[in-house]
């Protein structure tokens, strides 16, 4: 199931690791292969077990724990806000409300539309920048108030 791009995308992260640690490329094999399909079905986690020459359960538990992996359909655009104790207390609470309000979604859901879907994160790192969200899982905003959610919004839609 893995594309022969993404196979050439984890030869280039295998080959950072020694020659008989290839699975140490799971992580970077899960999101090479997310790209791919936009999830990680059952079926795809077992063909990056394969290639890694893995467990196949090895790699569930990677995908499982770690929340920047998708283990079912999501929105073209993932948006996943950090509610942990600094970003609650900076407004994240409030701003997730206002989310769930605008989208008519709660957390872990797909707006009818597909064009968006809402996660609840961990710490990302930013407790400085609070409250944060990541889109995509690539592109982080700061700093964040209801004007700058819609305006985020409206972009994301454009």
């Amino acid at each position: 199931m893995l594309s022969s791009e993404s196979k050439q995308l984890i030869d280039r992260e295998v080959a950072k690791y020694p020659a008989d640690q290839k699975q140490s490329a799971v992580m970077s094999a899960l999101r090479i292969a997310q790209n791919q399909h936009g999830w990680l079905p059952q079926t795809l986690m077992d063909s990056v077990a394969e290639y890694l020459d893995m467990p196949a359960i090895a790699v569930y538990e990677v995908a499982t724990f770690y929340e920047m992996y998708n283990l079912k359909p999501m929105g073209r655009h993932k948006l996943t806000v950090c509610t942990n104790l600094p970003c609650a207390l900076s407004g994240a609470t409030e701003l997730c409300e206002g989310l769930k309000r605008k989208l008519g979604i709660g957390f872990g859901e797909v707006t009818p539309d597909g064009e968006f879907s809402l996660k609840e994160g961990e710490c990302f790192g930013a407790c400085g920048d609070a409250p944060v969200l990541l889109v995509n899982n690539e592109q982080m905003h700061s700093f964040l108030d209801e004007e700058k959610v819609d305006a985020l919004l409206k972009e994301l839609k454009s």
